[in-house]
């Protein structure tokens, strides 16, 4: 029995979700862990993205916390990556180093581009998607998958995220027109420089990501759902999708963070958080999303099982 455990150091948020795998290759999650760290707050506000010692703090404490639960269990592996935040930073070496010391943890700075296939590899395991575009949109940036006969055909991840377009735009209490316009044509450029993109026209948003899920979990509050959290294989029509962002735009801060499915922490970068899924859609002339749950941490997860598979049928042969 191994307990594998991964950490994902995001802008926003900073995950641990372990999974512990039998002898068999059968599995189970046993943790999940999240922290909204903010790692990507006020990055950008120097001449070079340069992460804060505020949020330095924050990832840490988050990091230590994580670490007293994993150092209690036998026979572990971990892995740990980061993304966004921590790629574009100009101190990310001496950040990686606070971390081994403070933490004792090794982290690995990850490509955009091994992102989106981690997003990948924690769809296509989990959910029937055969032809989609798989977006997930995070703090700091969007990872952006052409699905088709269930292959990745083409992927990409882009600098826009939930916390990057609400500090840039300003869009993080009352929204004025001007600033959604901006952005909106911000974000329809930077998908119109995607050449493959319109290949996917018409095909299903398969969305993942704290923003996109806080779409899902708004309209099952809604719909009165049991546990509105579980929102893996949910679908939602343009109307519904359409209808929620346009009553989040309608409040500012405060109403937002009164808004049932939607996290108080999550209300000042919620509208930037939700433009980029709006946009993809209207992009693609799509219809509907299916909501993921699943994504990088479980995509590394499928990526170790994998390999775990591989070793055990040599030693059969």
């Amino acid at each position: 029995m191994e307990n594998f455990a991964v950490i994902d150091l995001g802008s926003n948020s900073c995950r641990m979700t372990v999974t512990q795998i039998q002898d068999d290759g059968s599995y189970k999650v046993t943790h999940r862990l999240k922290e909204m760290v903010r790692l990507s707050e006020n990055e950008n506000e120097a001449e070079t993205p340069t992460l804060q010692p505020a949020a330095i703090e924050r990832t840490i404490a988050a990091l230590q916390s994580f670490k007293v639960v994993y150092d209690k269990l036998p026979n572990l592996t971990l892995k740990a990556v980061a993304t966004a935040a921590t790629r574009k930073a100009a101190n990310q070496k001496k950040f990686l180093k606070q971390v081994k010391t403070e933490v004792g943890l090794d982290i690995q700075v990850i490509p955009g581009t091994t992102e989106a296939y981690y997003d990948y590899l924690g769809v296509v395991n989990t959910l029937p998607t055969t032809n989609c575009v798989m977006m997930d949109t995070g703090g700091g940036s969007c990872e952006l998958v052409l699905i088709i006969n269930g292959q990745a055909k083409n992927l990409i991840s882009l600098p826009i995220g939930a916390v990057s377009l609400s500090e840039k735009f300003k869009l993080n209490d009352q929204i004025p027109a001007s600033a959604l316009f901006d952005t909106m044509t911000f974000v329809d450029k930077l998908f119109n420089s995607v050449w493959w993109l319109r290949n996917g026209q018409n095909l299903p948003l398969v969305c993942l990501g704290g923003s996109n899920r806080t779409l899902a979990k708004i309209n099952r509050r809604k719909s009165n759902f049991l546990n509105f959290e579980d929102i893996h294989g949910y679908r939602l029509r343009d109307t519904a999708i359409y209808q929620t962002f346009n009553e989040v735009l309608k409040q500012d801060a405060a109403g937002r963070a009164k808004i049932p499915g939607l996290a108080k922490d999550r209300a000042d970068i919620i509208v930037g958080g939700m433009i980029p899924a709006i946009m993809l859609m209207r992009f693609l002339d799509s219809d509907r999303i299916i909501f993921s749950q699943n994504g990088l941490r479980e995509g590394v997860l499928f990526e170790h099982l994998t390999a775990l598979a591989e070793q055990n049928s040599k030693v059969t042969e």
